[in-house]
């Protein structure tokens, strides 16, 4: 009996090769589902085809990992050696080879990743309960006269936001509430900022804003402690992080989201232009409407007047009298013209404040002006003059004379002096 025959004897099983590979392979994917390995790339190939084939490692281990070209086309990044990544992926055998490997379905950088499953998670927690919900948010302030701008005093942002409101509305006072927008220690001044405005009420909204950045420079705006403090808040609050396509949860849970600092600056306020038009157009719809009031009345007064003609006892005349003081006593005391003079001195007092603030606004520019023209006046020749100095130029040549070897006896120079000119002849050199 051979050897062989003898094992089937025995009652022993065995294995082709490529049979205990097979049932390797099965036993490995009935235990591993699919599952989240971190580590870094090593021996990284794309070969033609598309497939991305590299090793996981870390200091005690690696293993062999394959991505196939329909999942790696989704890939927002390109791998190389020396990456670290997370990635996704089922545990499995190469046959051909016997090799243990992984196939990566999924594959992202390691640190965003982790931020973006945070963000995530976070984001679904808060919306459970109910903290972005539509109900809770509070429109907009139409005609501010605070605001407060949470952000960094020498950020990009704050520039962008001044120079709007002063454009479209420099009304509105803007106060600047100073705090570090990204670092460990920007979420806890953020949130105390928030906070200590909220209690003062002196503002009629906040403005929490910073300029563009990564997602981990963004993340102060992603801190959960900084979202309860924007939904507790007494006070309308407007998130602009970022860029537009940047969203943090600051955006979610404020009132109002602009998707840029500049955007901010627009929605908070109204244009002084407009203002003024709309107030000069209801005035006179109010004076239209005065007047036809009046010829109402008067017309009123006038059929009084008439039947009082056609009555002849003298009590119903007594009675007519009497109606007719009552109605000019209602045509008085309903009369449009004080309404009329009230908000006509309210669109003056508009008036007056919106050319105030154009006015130094201007006086400021000539301010400028007139220290640029002092510098100015400061370096020029026509100084010089005024102290005493002479131009002289040949008349001959056109020439500036600068020594006396430039000149002969009896050439003839004109002399420029602060008030004028004149010629002068040379006598000897």
């Amino acid at each position: 009996m051979s050897e062989t025959q003898a094992a089937y004897a025995a009652g022993r099983e065995i294995f082709s090769p490529s049979a205990l590979v097979r049932r390797a392979r099965e036993v490995l994917e009935q235990h591993f589902p699919l599952l989240w390995i971190e580590g870094e790339i090593s021996n990284f190939s794309r070969p033609a085809s598309g497939h991305l084939y590299f090793s996981l490692k870390d200091a005690q281990a690696q293993v062999r990992c394959a991505m196939f070209k329909p999942k790696s086309t989704y890939l927002r990044f390109k791998p190389a050696d020396g990456m670290r990544v997370l990635a996704r992926a089922r545990v499995g055998l190469y046959e051909a080879r016997g090799e243990f490997q992984l196939i990566v379905e999924h594959l992202e950088e390691a640190g965003e990743g982790a931020l973006l499953r945070a963000f995530e998670q976070l984001k679904a927690r808060l919306a459970a309960e109910g903290l972005f919900a539509p109900e809770h948010k509070r429109a907009m302030p139409k005609l501010p006269r605070r605001i407060g701008v949470i952000t960094s005093p020498t950020g990009a942002a704050v520039r962008d936001v001044l120079n709007v409101i002063s454009r479209r509305f420099p009304l509105v006072e803007i106060e600047i509430l100073p705090v570090p927008v990204q670092g460990r220690e920007a979420p806890a001044a953020i949130v105390a900022m928030i906070n200590a405005a909220a209690a003062a009420r002196r503002h009629d909204a906040l403005l929490l804003t910073r300029g563009g950045g990564s997602l981990e420079d963004l993340w102060a705006f992603n801190d959960e402690a900084v979202a309860r403090a924007i939904y507790a808040s007494a006070v309308p609050v407007v998130s602009a992080v970022g860029h537009e396509v940047d969203f943090t949860i600051a955006d979610f849970v404020a009132d109002l989201r602009a998707p840029t600092p500049s955007a901010a600056a627009e929605l908070l306020t109204p244009d002084a232009g407009q203002l003024l038009s709309l107030a000069r157009h209801r005035r006179d719809r109010l004076m239209q409407l005065a007047m036809h009031r009046l010829h109402r009345l008067a017309q009123q007064v006038d059929h009084v007047h008439a039947r009082l003609r056609a009555q002849h006892p003298r009590h119903r005349l007594r009675t007519g009298g009497e109606r007719l003081m009552q109605l000019q006593a209602r045509l008085r005391a309903q009369h449009p013209a004080a309404q009329l003079a009230r908000r006509r001195a309210g669109a003056d007092a508009f008036d007056r404040r919106l050319r105030a603030a154009l006015s130094h606004r201007l006086e400021a520019r000539a301010l400028h002006l007139s220290e640029l023209a002092r510098a100015l006046n400061a370096v020029s020749p026509l100084a010089t003059l005024e102290r005493g100095y002479a131009i002289l130029i040949d008349v001959e040549s056109g020439r500036l004379v600068r020594s006396p070897i430039q000149t002969a006896p009896g050439a003839q120079l004109r002399a420029r002096v602060a008030e004028g000119e004149f010629i002068v002849r040379v006598e000897h050199g």
